[in-house]
C-alpha cells in the first residue's frame, strides 16, 4: 500500500510567461486613429456663415440637411469608445503583469481610458438627439438645437482623461522599464501638453495630443511582443 501523499510536499510548478495578444494594443490605435478623424470631422456641421451664430432662429436651418454628418459622428464615438475600453482592459493587464502587486498604476491607465469612452458616449448621445432634430427643423426649438450642437462640439472632445493614463504609462516606464523608454517619454510628454490644454478654457483640445498617444501607444505596444511577467 503506498504512503499517503503531504500535502505540504506538492508544490506547484510556476506558471509559464504568456504572451498576450495584439488585439488590445491594435484596439488603442484604432480609438486613436477614429480620435484623429473626429478632430477634423466634427467640425463640418457648424461649419456656417458666422454672423448666424448670434441668432439660432437663422443658425438652427443653416444645419439642416446635414444630419448625415451627426449620424456618422454618433457611430464614430461608438466605435472609439468600444476600442479604447478595450485598450483600457489590455493597458492594464499590461502594466499589473510588470508593476509591483497593488500598485496604483495599472488601475490609473486604465481609469482616464475609460473616462475618455465616457466622453465619448456621452458625445455620441447627445448626437442621437441632434440627427432627429435636424430631420424635422420647423418643429423644434431654436435655441434647444442650437444647444445640443454645443455639446456636439464638446462632449466628445473632452479627452482630458488620457492625461492619467500617459501619466501612468510614462513613470511605468522610467520607473521599471514597463514599456520601452522612448514611449514612456512620449507619454510624458503628451500628458503633459493635456494638463497644459487643461489649464486654459480649451479643455476639448485633448482629443488632438490624446488621440495622437493612443494612436502611438497602442502600435507600439503592438509591435512589442514581451511574455507577460516580470
Amino acid at each position: 500500500m503506498s504512503a499517503p501523499i503531504s500535502l505540504d510536499a506538492v508544490t506547484a510548478a510556476d506558471p509559464p510567461a504568456v504572451r498576450s495578444g495584439r488585439g488590445w494594443a491594435l484596439a488603442g490605435a484604432v480609438g486613436g486613429l477614429v480620435g484623429l478623424a473626429l478632430f477634423q470631422f466634427n467640425p463640418a456641421l457648424t461649419d456656417v456663415d458666422s454672423s448666424l451664430l448670434a441668432d439660432n432662429a437663422r443658425f438652427v436651418p443653416a444645419m439642416a440637411g446635414r444630419e448625415a454628418y451627426v449620424w456618422v459622428f454618433q457611430g464614430m464615438t461608438v466605435l472609439a469608445a468600444g476600442c479604447l475600453a478595450v485598450f483600457a482592459a489590455g493597458l492594464r493587464r499590461r502594466l499589473a503583469a510588470r508593476e509591483p502587486a497593488g500598485g496604483l498604476l495599472p488601475d490609473v491607465a486604465a481609469g482616464g481610458l475609460l473616462l475618455v469612452a465616457t466622453m465619448l458616449l456621452v458625445g455620441g448621445g447627445v448626437a442621437t438627439e441632434l440627427y432627429w432634430d435636424l430631420r424635422h427643423v420647423a418643429e423644434t426649438d431654436p435655441d434647444t438645437v442650437a444647444a445640443l450642437a454645443t455639446g456636439y462640439g464638446t462632449f466628445a472632445w473632452v479627452w482630458a482623461g488620457a492625461a492619467l493614463s500617459a501619466g501612468a504609462l510614462a513613470v511605468a516606464g522610467l520607473r521599471r522599464r514597463s514599456v520601452s523608454r522612448w514611449l514612456a517619454v512620449f507619454s510624458l510628454f503628451m500628458a503633459l501638453l493635456i494638463v497644459v490644454v487643461q489649464a486654459v478654457p480649451l479643455q476639448y483640445l485633448a482629443l488632438l495630443p490624446a488621440a495622437l498617444w493612443a494612436t502611438v501607444a497602442g502600435l507600439t505596444l503592438a509591435v512589442e511582443r514581451r511574455p507577460l511577467g516580470n
